[in-house]
């Protein structure tokens, strides 16, 4: 069997340990996991009522259009239901935006180190990966310009960045914009939005009004909580949404995930208290370290990287051996950096308490 030429080299995802793996190679009891920036505090409680009722249901397909949802979601952003596309989270848009728009030979412009999923799926186009090291941690955004050719097809922002959780401020991504070619699509992936209460974050959904080849991604498995059900949505003109649209597998997000995010984005008030609790965590872990001497990107999502001075590879192991799981730098672009995601109050005191115990161990 030949496979196509283009992937031979693509690596294959591989998840951290689980907790289960961890507790059974260390023999330990307790696990806190603060790998994967999901949300300490579960879901909203109308979920759970919401994917009961959808049991009756497991003989039917889905939605294959999430009509209920588009609608709700078009009108909680004030935009056309036909501006909007659901996918299986917004790893799928990605997939399908790229699929949509690349093909072998056109040039893909995004940041490094930032989430991975971009230049996986652009190559498997046969697509090539044009590659902008970031600038004190954030989208070098005059040299992403300075890259854009005749071959130019797509540029990616993500916003939080992942993994250093930093921002390019409202008005430098809209003059960004304003100098882009208006054949070539720019996606602003926002996963972690709704954590931000910061002014200089951007107003995507003001770009949207003015930008046309501006799509903007966004998900339920962050602060909604929603991770495991797999359901995300893009938001752009209505052109664009259709040829994204065209690729879209029939049924590509089950009705469980379509009635869980339903219920999840009416209930708004939880969202508050999520964002209060993570602004809370957040500043309890810059304070601590500030006081340990370590510096830190300023972060505006659910997760913070911080430099620990030490080779962050051992650095992880330590924790882990004291049943703490993080994202290690080196494994991000980052050596002697973690990337840590705001738990709760009690996660974060003993996330801390082991820190402070492994740097004193590690050489």
């Amino acid at each position: 069997m030949n496979p196509k030429s283009n992937i031979v080299h693509l690596p294959v995802y591989k998840p951290g340990k689980s907790t289960d793996e961890v507790k059974a190679e260390f023999g330990l009891e307790k696990i806190i996991k603060l790998a994967s920036n999901e949300n300490p505090y579960g879901f909203s409680n109308n979920v759970k009522e919401a994917i009961m009722a959808e049991f009756e249901n497991i003989n039917i397909y889905p939605d294959g259009a999430s009509t209920k949802l588009t609608e709700k979601l078009s009108e909680f952003y004030n935009v056309s239901s036909n501006q909007l596309i659901v996918g299986a989270g917004s790893d799928e848009v990605i997939l399908m935006i790229a699929r949509a728009f690349l093909v072998k030979g056109d040039e893909t412009i995004m940041a490094t180190p930032t989430f991975p999923q971009y230049k996986h799926n652009a190559e498997i186009e046969g697509a090539i990966s044009i590659e902008v090291p970031l600038k004190d941690g954030t989208h070098d955004l005059n040299e992403m310009l300075a890259r854009i050719t005749k071959n130019t097809k797509i540029i990616w922002i993500c916003c939080p960045n992942n993994p250093t959780g930093t921002i390019n401020h409202h008005e430098e991504l809209k003059n960004f914009l304003a100098k882009v070619p208006r054949d070539v699509l720019v996606v602003f992936d926002e996963a972690y939005a709704e954590y931000n209460e910061q002014n200089e974050f951007p107003d995507s959904m003001s770009l949207l009004k003015q930008f046309n080849n501006f799509v903007v991604l966004r998900t339920f498995s962050k602060i909604y909580g929603l991770a495991s059900l797999r359901i995300g949505y893009g938001i752009g003109h209505p052109d664009v949404i259709h040829t994204i649209n065209q690729v879209r597998e029939p049924f590509n997000t089950t009705s469980f995930a379509q009635a869980a995010a339903l219920a999840a984005i009416e209930d708004q008030e939880f969202i508050r208290d999520c964002r209060e609790k993570n602004k809370m965590g957040l500043a309890y872990l810059t304070d601590q370290f500030k006081n340990m001497g370590l510096s830190y990107f300023p972060a505006y999502g659910n997760f913070v990287m911080v430099d620990v001075k030490k080779q962050a590879d051992q650095v992880f192991q330590g924790l882990l051996q004291k049943g703490i799981i993080i994202r290690g730098g080196h494994q991000l672009g980052f050596p002697t950096s973690l990337r840590v995601t705001i738990g709760s109050q009690e996660q974060n005191e003993e996330f801390i308490e082991a820190l402070k115990s492994v740097l004193q161990e590690v050489n």
